[in-house]
């Protein structure tokens, strides 16, 4: 799987007060219009809602032949067969992840600093998200990561790098040079009022500051 060219536009769930059927819209809308991956993100969902909802995100992602990364839960990313999972400091260890997905998912891994992002390199991460390097509301407190600190974790590792947190099209020109293989979105996607529109600036943008 060429995992360079699906980091570039990386799309994360965020619920807020959609319907099921809004919040699909959005996410079907975003895959025609140039994201490259999805992340389904539930922290509140029970695990039966969060499987029956990933089913239903995953038979949109798959009609795009865009990934979908599940956010934490190991058990809904093997029970749906999702392309992998992305796992935060407070998770299972990576290579446990690893043991129990196998050699064929994608694991993805949030890293604040150099010593994480070379922790999860060497434990079989195969992208790291590195963030928030603005502030976000999708996350409580998160500690923010600088762009100089960005580019040490990019040049520290042999993985590609997704820059996450409080990312939009008004800031993310800030990333250029930076050696990023794609930017992760949450609110300036799910929120935006034409997400076919947004998604094609975004994409537009990204790719544009990924070959600076």
């Amino acid at each position: 799987m060429g995992k360079m060219k699906e980091l570039t536009l990386y799309l994360v769930t965020g619920r807020y007060d959609f319907d099921e059927a809004s919040f699909l819209t959005v996410i079907k809308t975003a895959c025609e219009n140039g994201v490259t991956l999805v992340q389904l993100r539930e922290k509140e969902a029970t695990t039966n809602d969060f499987y029956r909802l990933a089913q239903k995100v995953k038979d949109l992602t798959d009609r795009f032949d865009v990934p979908l990364i599940i956010n934490d839960r190991v058990d809904v990313c093997l029970a749906v067969d999702a392309a992998g999972v992305h796992i935060g400091d407070d998770e299972l260890p990576v290579e446990v992840v690893r043991r129990l997905i196998g050699k064929d998912k994608i694991i993805g891994v949030s890293a604040k600093d150099v010593e994480r992002a070379k922790e999860a390199e060497k434990a079989g991460a195969d992208y790291l998200g590195v963030g928030a390097i603005y502030p976000t509301k999708t996350k409580k407190n998160p500690q923010r990561t600088s762009i100089e600190t960005l580019k040490t974790i990019v040049s520290s590792v042999n993985i590609p790098i997704v820059a996450i947190g409080g990312l939009k099209e008004n800031n993310i020109d800030s990333l250029r040079h930076t050696g990023i293989a794609g930017v992760s979105v949450v609110t300036e996607l799910m929120l935006a009022e034409d997400v076919a529109q947004k998604t094609q600036r975004l994409k537009k943008a990204v790719v544009e500051i990924i070959e600076s």
